[in-house]
């Protein structure tokens, strides 16, 4: 059965996770049983800001990831506690996460120029 084709519930196996992860989250991986990703800050204040971030995108999906916060990085942890697996709800989470947390308007060409290139102003570090 292809992706497209599950519903929201069916559980991937740990193959199908690993290459689903490959193409289209590279830099999420596949731990203990829970889609991953660590985004690394340039301290608290990066920090909150990628924690609040997740936050908002997890209750708008009402879909909701364990997180480890530290001083310069959080790692997101995703699972479907019901399904007991990775299903689409944790893909489709992610994607959006890391849409967002990755987000670099000033590589895009329009108006939004991103935020600047001095420590002072940066917040987190982009892959």
């Amino acid at each position: 059965m292809g992706w497209r084709e599950r519903t929201h519930e069916d559980v991937y196996s740990d193959e199908e996770v690993e290459v689903r992860l490959k193409e289209e989250l590279p830099h999420w991986y596949l731990e203990n049983g829970w889609i991953r990703r660590k985004y690394k800050t340039s301290g608290w204040k990066g920090t909150l800001m990628v924690v609040n971030t997740v936050g908002h995108l997890a209750e708008a999906a009402f879909h909701h990831p364990d997180l480890s916060v530290s001083y310069a990085f959080v790692i997101v942890k995703l699972v479907n506690h019901a399904a007991k697996g990775i299903t689409n709800k944790d893909f489709e989470l992610a994607r959006k996460i890391e849409e967002v947390i990755m987000w670099q308007p000033g590589k895009e060409g329009g108006s939004l120029v991103g935020t600047p290139d001095d420590p002072k102003f940066k917040y987190i570090k982009y892959d």
